[in-house]
């Protein structure tokens, strides 16, 4: 695709970022591509999404420039403008980004050059029996020295008002949607339904609805389960419920999730993506469901998710497990697979053989064909190719 504009999002706390936001700004200024700076704390206040896009001219590529929190900023503005979102990777423990920073002038050549692929990623939106509103006096209390919280959700206009079905609003969730108890002595009572139907009423410190993205955020804290950024699913996980049955549930995409706040509970804070947007009290209710939109990630390389999650996680293996060495690969991964496995996907293989092509191709060159470190494959759309 042509890049007509470019919005950037920075971790303005780690140098790293600053120093890559000004390679990207130089990139952009070579091919008089328009490129803004997003940030959210300007003003002195915090401002919506439509209010940050617009400011910015409405570009078609939001670049992130951090870790996982950095890049659900620029998601969130993404979503909004139906624009691709491209994850620079500067964390430490999250799933989300996963450009190097090297390679940060190499992936934005790749996008305006056109050889990336998109990876469509389920998104959380909600409806409530109400709008949802922040006390004043919560909001100074959950600054923390972070700044202004974000607005309250707007109403979305472009719905159906339905009083049956409660107030539609504009909420956009990458991760997940979390309804927390606000009083350290009183867990939030919560009847939680599923495609209309009651579940179970629980008695917890919180209760999440997350995406397959975001089984590895919050979901995955309270000992949720892993679940693929592939797979096409919501997750439901109790945090720390007064009750036995304290088991994750997965949901099919096309199954909502509600959760109606319970006469004798105590009122609740109402999180998306780690943001209070809004308070509840007994009687009141979300329900929280796929968003007809998706988020469109720039993919420029296979994605080797289960790697990610070992390094990540620091996975160790049992000792009477390791007693004979290190497991070889159950499969050698340099051949081509044989026909009932060519419709699998193995990122790794996919990435051995983008590469050896493009050792070929040097050679044809006429130069020798160096040793590469694993970076962007020359053409993604070819190696994600059994």
């Amino acid at each position: 695709m042509t890049v007509s504009g470019l919005g950037l999002v920075v971790h303005g706390g780690r140098a790293e970022a600053v120093d890559a936001a000004r390679a990207v700004r130089a990139w952009a200024a070579e091919r008089d591509v328009p490129c803004t700076d997003i940030d959210v704390w300007h003003d002195g206040g915090r401002h919506s999404s439509g209010e940050e896009v617009a400011a910015a001219g409405d570009p078609d590529l939001i670049v992130t420039l951090g870790g996982d929190g950095t890049f659900l900023r620029g998601a969130r503005l993404a979503a909004r403008n139906d624009a691709l979102v491209l994850g620079v990777d500067l964390g430490r423990v999250g799933f989300l980004t996963d450009v190097p920073v090297r390679s940060v002038t190499e992936a934005l050549d790749a996008v305006h050059e056109d050889r990336f692929d998109v990876d469509s990623r389920l998104l959380l939106t909600m409806r409530s029996s109400r709008r949802l509103e922040v006390p004043a006096q919560m909001g100074d209390l959950m600054q923390y020295g972070r700044g202004p919280l974000l607005p309250p959700p707007q109403v979305r206009t472009d719905c159906e008002q339905d009083p049956d079905w409660g107030v539609p609003l504009h909420i956009t969730a990458v991760n997940d949607v979390v309804l927390e108890k606000l009083s350290r002595d009183r867990q939030v009572s919560v009847g939680v339904y599923i495609s209309g139907r009651l579940l179970a009423s629980y008695s917890a410190d919180a209760l999440l609805v997350a995406t397959s993205t975001g089984s590895t955020a919050y979901s995955f804290a309270a000992g949720g389960p892993v679940v693929s950024p592939r797979a096409e699913a919501l997750v439901f996980t109790p945090v720390a419920p007064h009750m036995a049955f304290d088991r994750s549930v997965v949901t099919a995409p096309d199954e909502a999730v509600g959760l109606r706040v319970l006469e004798r509970s105590g009122p609740a804070a109402v999180s998306v993506d780690g943001q209070v947007r809004g308070v509840v009290e007994p009687g009141d209710w979300i329900g929280v469901y796929a968003a007809p939109k998706r988020l469109r990630v720039v993919r420029l390389a296979p994605m080797d998710f289960y790697g990610r999650l070992r390094e990540r996680m620091n996975l160790t293996d049992a000792p009477a497990a390791v007693a004979d060495g290190t497991p070889a690969p159950l499969w050698s991964l340099t051949a081509p697979p044989p026909g009932d496995l060519a419709h699998l996907s193995f990122p790794l293989l996919a990435e051995q053989r983008a590469q050896a092509d493009a050792a070929c191709a040097d050679g044809r060159d006429g130069a020798a064909p160096a040793p590469q470190e694993p970076s962007l494959p020359r053409s993604p759309r070819e190696a994600d190719r059994p």
